[in-house]
């Protein structure tokens, strides 16, 4: 049984301390087996704003983590960095790895790297990455597997609105993946948690259900449509040969004047 701690967007340099405290404390209680962070690390990339990043993250506790940069994780002014060395203070930071891979026993997540230097904050994943992740799901070395795939920028969004900050490539990606195996889809990039259904939009053939799983920014005052910082607990037990696959996603937001993180939703989704 492992339970995943999803964050994104925490935008350090924008942080609110009481947040910070909050999910400190959330951490402390519930002891997720494992972090997992959907870019957009810092608000503009600079070596301090990583700093403070690691080192929360650190304090967390020694879960392994997956990290993933965001558009905001790539040096918008300094023109010389962000085109000649774009990842250079992300890396100092979290390593040279920018799409790492975690394997627990019952779970496997792969990140994706969807930003672009050339890009401001549209992402795009190529087919060449989504050939890559489709072998890796196929290849998942047990079925039961949990199998997770981690974007910034959202693969499935449900506001028209949003449309213009979907993953390039969105489409011929999330057929791919669910016709390899794929479970989950987590992203952020938008501000707006929300959990969506997507294998039969996306054309998938005989696939099993593929749940698009978006979260909200954690800790920065950069709050939009009206939410409150907020963060997804992913509960994931294999289920025995022959019994129908499962997991919940707990979604929690900061409540101020409780100071912490509360339940604020909870899905229960049915996997293949």
């Amino acid at each position: 049984m492992s339970l995943l701690l999803h964050i994104s967007d925490t935008h350090f340099g924008t942080e609110q301390p009481p947040v910070v405290q909050a999910l400190k404390d959330l951490v402390q209680e519930r002891r997720p087996d494992a972090v997992i962070l959907s870019g957009d690390v810092t608000q503009r990339a600079t070596a301090t704003q990583f700093a403070a990043a690691r080192r929360l993250l650190d304090e967390l506790g020694r879960q392994p983590r997956l990290v993933l940069p965001g558009n905001h994780d790539i040096p918008l002014y300094n023109l010389a960095l962000r085109f000649l060395q774009p990842y250079r203070r992300y890396t100092h930071a979290f390593g040279t790895e920018l799409e790492p891979v975690l394997e627990l026993e019952d779970c496997l997540v792969i990140g994706v790297n969807t930003t672009r230097p050339q890009r401001h904050t549209d992402g795009e994943v190529s087919s060449l990455q989504v050939d890559a992740v489709a072998r890796r799901l196929a290849s998942a070395r047990s079925p039961g597997q949990l199998r997770i795939v981690v974007t910034h920028q959202p693969a499935a969004v449900i506001r028209a609105g949003d449309q213009h900050d979907r993953l390039i490539g969105a489409d011929a990606a999330l057929k791919a993946w669910a016709e390899a195996g794929a479970d989950l889809v987590l992203g952020g990039h938008i501000h707006l948690p929300y959990v969506v259904e997507v294998s039969r939009q996306c054309g998938a053939t005989g696939a099993s259900p593929l749940w698009c799983v978006q979260a909200g920014t954690a800790l920065s005052r950069r709050v939009r449509w009206g939410t409150a910082n907020s963060l997804n607990l992913i509960h994931w037990h294999a289920a025995d040969p022959g019994q129908p696959r499962g997991c919940k996603v707990e979604r929690h937001d900061y409540d101020e004047h409780a100071g912490a993180f509360i339940v604020a939703d909870q899905h229960q989704l049915a996997l293949g």
